[in-house]
């Protein structure tokens, strides 16, 4: 749990004037409490109130899991058999909230139904976004999140390195997924960040193409893209490697997409415009001849969730600051031939960034 951010919580609150806020997301509960849980249907949240204690209110399975991970304030749980909306209205009721005016929720995510429980237990009360606030919180990086990420980059490089390893003529894109995913939960790891993709040859062609059972050949291109969750932490990394001599062609969309890269990360720096690491990626890709083939933006924001605030769009007008973390992806893809795509995870530093993920990005050549 850390005081602090909800503290910023409850100052937001009472300048906007709103009655109080239920958060209710995973990534913002984690966040907010240090519970890391998915309640799958059950209602999950953290009341925060301008004035007084917050509190929790959860399954009640889950009671045990809020007080292990550091909660110290009041847990409001609920059994399957039980409304939880009525549940909620009396928590609320006994610390004094039986009226509201606005309520801050995340508008984006939260199903139609609830907020419609929400909203009518008081009458006239509208509900309103809180994104924004806790975009900007979770934005900028404390030391200890960032050493978290570094190790879930750490981890995730190894993912790439046990795929590489278990490349041979004849090997299934399964098999090699399942042999990283088998090798990192050894290590400790539950949960990916995303489904892992291991794509070879034309599927490589596939930005977000799905792993089968089609099987390596001399003159593929193979394409990793995966990230782990550690103590709530995401990283994401793609590596694209070559199975055998490539031809020229293939060689140029490698080294294009390569320099790319490497031009937004040299941007990637305080006050530098967030759209225009985008700009300079795509600029290079289309001078080279292959804009068309460059269909997505250059990265996202990284954190409790693998794709969060900003969105490094070239349309994005936000600058980068000291703390910020988000992803460096351009890539080239083209039906037949395959893909490129090279992936880094980046904190942007006092006066440049660092790249958390560390798996060399020089072209390799497997035999």
């Amino acid at each position: 749990m850390n005081e602090g951010r909800i503290q910023k919580v409850k100052d937001w609150l009472k300048q906007e004037g709103h009655t109080f806020a239920f958060i209710h997301t995973t990534a913002n509960v984690f966040y907010l409490s240090g519970l890391f849980t998915d309640p799958h249907e059950r209602v999950l949240g953290v009341v925060v109130l301008p004035e007084g204690e917050p509190f929790m209110f959860c399954p009640g399975m889950e009671r045990s899991q809020a007080k292990g991970a550091g909660w110290t304030y009041d847990i409001v749980g609920y059994s399957d058999s039980e409304d939880p909306w009525l549940k909620v209205q009396e928590a609320l009721a006994s610390r004094g909230v039986t009226t509201a005016s606005s309520v801050a929720v995340e508008k984006e995510t939260l199903p139609y139904a609830r907020g419609e429980k929400l909203a009518g237990m008081f009458e006239g009360a509208k509900l309103v976004g809180a994104e924004e606030l806790m975009n900007e919180l979770r934005l900028i990086k404390e030391e200890s999140e960032l050493e978290t990420l570094r190790e879930a980059a750490r981890l995730a490089d190894y993912g790439v390195e046990v795929g590489v390893s278990a490349l041979k003529e004849g090997v299934t894109e399964m098999e090699v997924l399942a042999k990283i995913e088998y090798e990192l939960k050894k290590k400790g790891i539950s949960q990916m960040s995303f489904s892992t993709m291991v794509l070879f040859g034309e599927k490589a062609g596939q930005p977000h193409g799905k792993p089968g059972l089609r099987k390596l050949q001399h003159g593929d291109f193979v394409l990793f893209d995966l990230g782990v969750v550690l103590d709530g932490y995401c990283s994401d990394i793609t590596r694209t490697v070559a199975f055998g001599d490539l031809d020229e062609k293939r060689r140029e969309i490698y080294d294009t997409v390569l320099q790319a890269q490497l031009k937004a990360l040299e941007a990637s720096k305080p006050g530098t415009r967030i759209g225009d690491l985008d700009v300079i990626a795509r600029n290079h890709i289309t001078e080279a001849g292959y804009g068309d083939n460059f269909p997505h933006r250059i990265g996202h924001g990284l954190g409790i969730d693998v794709h969060e605030f900003p969105s490094m769009s070239d349309n994005n007008d936000g600058i980068l600051r000291p703390g910020m973390t988000y992803t460096i992806e351009p890539g080239i893809y083209i039906d037949d031939i395959g893909g490129v795509r090279i992936e880094d995870d980046v904190v942007v530093t006092e006066n440049g960034y660092e790249t958390l993920t560390k798996y060399p990005k020089e072209l390799q050549i497997i035999k």
